[in-house]
């Protein structure tokens, strides 16, 4: 799931999760990190899922996806558009 929050000139994009799927570390990775694995690991949160925020430039469109444990690659069906095998975001 996506959250979003709009500031002046960018745009405060959160990535969610459930707590425990899939098991283990999992990290976005995307265009806007170079495709680099654990710049981005989402951390536990309140609410008991757990998420990262990464402030991306406003109206933009970015690439995506994550990575979790065992290499397991997969894809945000929230995010309402697809970039080949990528999930796409725009803000």
């Amino acid at each position: 799931m996506l959250e979003r929050k709009l500031r002046k000139d960018r745009t405060e994009v959160t990535f969610v999760l459930p707590a425990d799927t899939p098991p283990g570390p999992v990290s976005v990775v995307g265009d806007f990190n170079d495709w680099q694995p654990g710049a981005h690991t989402l951390k536990p949160r309140k609410d008991g899922k757990r998420a990262v925020t990464v402030e991306l430039p406003s109206e933009s469109a970015h690439s995506f996806r994550y990575l979790a444990a065992g290499d397991y690659w997969f894809n945000d069906d929230s995010a309402g558009d697809r970039d080949g095998p990528n999930s796409r975001l725009h803000t």
